[in-house]
């Protein structure tokens, strides 16, 4: 909702309430305070990607997969009606009632993401690919106990800083979706409601890279993680609640 609001903001109000920092903020403050509402309870998976990646490498177990992706496409296939209804008005007006996925008045973007006019299908699916892999690379060294973790408390602010940041630094080419469950439900309530079948075959039938790069992006930053930082730390002595000193040394 916070995410879906603030581009709806900025697109409907025509620059005059918001411009791409403010949608990379609302993204940013969704998922901090997602982390909150779900993380003491399933550990905050907001993100499918990421959520199949911990069922690869062993971390979470596969029968947990349908519920989490069922609450995470249903979420986000609510929250899309929400913005919708909030903003029904405003986009009648600004559309007169012609719904177009692109165009001078295009309002699908809205709620998925497309690739801009000169990407490639091979330029965006490399682009949502690093955004991910950056996004997980970010996410494991922020809950990394063996290196320099965040302090406790403050994981789901760094993560949603994380968002913001990738948000300004990547999302020109594609709008950096970076979760399937944060762009095929929404293209699914667009098809519906009034934007038609142009959502799956708009942007040289753009919708299946941001289900497939962002997996493929997660397992990647997990590797990396692994290879450059993970494999170089060795556990620190405990002393009472306290870290130790000294490293652990391995011959």
């Amino acid at each position: 909702v916070f995410g879906l609001s603030s581009v709806a903001q900025v697109v409907l109000g025509k620059g005059d309430f918001g411009q791409q920092l403010s949608i990379n903020l609302g993204f940013g403050i969704g998922v901090t305070l997602g982390i909150h509402a779900a993380g003491g309870i399933s550990g905050a998976h907001l993100n499918a990607a990421i959520t199949l990646t911990h069922c690869i490498l062993g971390n979470l177990p596969w029968r947990k997969l349908p519920a989490y992706l069922i609450g995470q496409f249903l979420g986000s296939f609510v929250a899309s009606a929400t913005v919708f209804a909030m903003y029904y008005d405003a986009l009648y007006d600004y559309t007169k009632g012609n719904f177009t996925v692109t165009g001078p008045t295009a309002t699908a973007s809205i709620f998925s993401t497309y690739p801009a006019p000169y990407m490639s299908l091979l330029g965006g699916f490399f682009s949502e690919l690093v955004a991910t892999a950056m996004l997980l690379l970010g996410i494991l060294v922020i809950h990394d106990e063996k290196n320099n973790e965040a302090l406790k408390g403050t994981q789901a602010l760094l993560t949603g800083l994380l968002v913001v940041g990738i948000g300004l630094g990547m999302g020109l080419n594609t709008g950096y979706a970076i979760n399937p469950s944060r762009d095929l439900p929404p293209r699914l309530f667009t098809a519906i409601s009034g934007w038609g079948m142009e959502v799956f075959t708009a942007g040289h039938h753009w919708w299946w890279v941001p289900l497939t790069a962002p997996l493929i992006g997660s397992l990647a930053g997990v590797f990396i993680h692994k290879i450059f930082i993970d494999f170089h730390n060795q556990p620190v002595v405990e002393s009472g609640n306290e870290k130790g000193q000294q490293v652990m040394e391995s011959s």
